[in-house]
């Protein structure tokens, strides 16, 4: 999987970013009676280092890198955790993964989604989120959130074929 970051060049999040999700994890983790542990501070802080789309199991290998004792079920519970806390989105992009981002609300992106190679290109446009306000407003709707995927065949399986 390959995630372009030219197309999207705001998206590597802001040390402030990145502190309001520690900030986030620690409020629910408290209002929940749950504790910090070893392992669960290294899956947050490679979730939180990651760039990409991220699945379990390539989680779980970066994670193992760094702690070689981490199991999947932990880092599965880490996700799920950071997941109900708003601090990571899980998204399914067609190909059978479950794959997880950083929730930053300062940055909205959609996807691009290559169908051959299941490459994701991020990109940000004013024009698709100016037209979907327009929509919603035509039909009296009040967004709240929204993700827009678009499936086809990148330039470079293009070019293969």
């Amino acid at each position: 999987m390959s995630v372009d970051r030219a197309s999207h060049p705001g998206h590597t999040p802001s040390e402030e970013t990145l502190e309001q999700a520690r900030e986030m994890l620690r409020a629910y983790m408290a209002r929940k009676g749950l504790r910090s542990t070893d392992q669960r501070r290294v899956i947050v802080d490679t979730f939180l280092a990651s760039a990409d789309h991220v699945s379990i199991e390539e989680l779980l290998t970066r994670v193992r890198s760094h702690d070689p004792r981490v199991g999947y079920a932990t880092v599965y519970r880490t996700l799920k955790l950071l997941t109900e806390c708003g601090v990571a989105n899980e998204r399914q992009f067609g190909d059978g993964l479950t794959r997880f981002e950083l929730a930053d609300e300062s940055s909205h992106h959609d996807h691009l989604i290559c169908t051959a190679c299941n490459g994701i290109t991020e990109f940000e446009d004013e024009r698709v989120e100016s037209i979907q306000d327009e929509i919603a407003a035509r039909y009296g709707f009040r967004l709240r959130s929204h993700k827009h995927e678009l499936y086809g065949i990148c330039q470079t399986c293009q070019a293969r074929k």
